[in-house]
């Protein structure tokens, strides 16, 4: 009886499982304009870079990294620390064509894909996030040395003189 009891309550926590929608991280009616601009005073008032990650609640390399980046402490204190943190929707509903336009259609590595701007808002670098990979997930490694190598201090002229 205790066998059947036990199959019946991991059936049923199958079924909530299979049933519970992911959380959701990006918002489909945000203004990104908006949000970046917000974020790009944010960042030069606080000596920091913008990081937008493009990308969907429909992308499951998306949901997978903001897990990995709020779960690991290092990735997490490393991503407050230098930059402000933007998702920018893209899915059906709001494909955000004026923004990815704007940033030179970092669409064309796939999603997620991060674009880091300066407190000014002028785009640095655009980061194809199959770079960050390791295996089925992200590497905490690389994804701290992507932080560290588009920092604003590894971008001060002072650093290198």
């Amino acid at each position: 009886m205790k066998y059947l009891t036990f199959l019946f309550i991991l059936l049923c926590a199958g079924v909530q499982a299979q049933t519970e929608k992911p959380k959701e991280i990006y918002n489909v009616t945000a203004d990104a304009e908006a949000d970046i601009a917000t974020a790009v005073r944010e960042a030069d008032q606080n000596g920091k870079h913008v990081l937008l990650m493009f990308g969907g609640n429909w992308c499951r390399w998306c949901r997978m990294y903001e897990k990995f980046r709020l779960e690991s402490a290092v990735v997490d204190s490393a991503s407050r620390s230098n930059f402000v943190f933007v998702h920018v929707n893209y899915s059906k509903e709001n494909k955000n064509n004026v923004v990815l336009e704007s940033m030179e259609y970092p669409q064309r590595f796939g999603f997620p894909v991060f674009v880091v701007l300066d407190g000014k808002g002028k785009r640095l670098h655009t980061q194809n996030s199959a770079y960050l990979e390791d295996g089925e997930g992200y590497s905490e490694k690389k994804v701290l040395e992507f932080y560290d190598h588009w920092s604003p201090k590894a971008l001060n002229p002072a650093n290198y003189r």
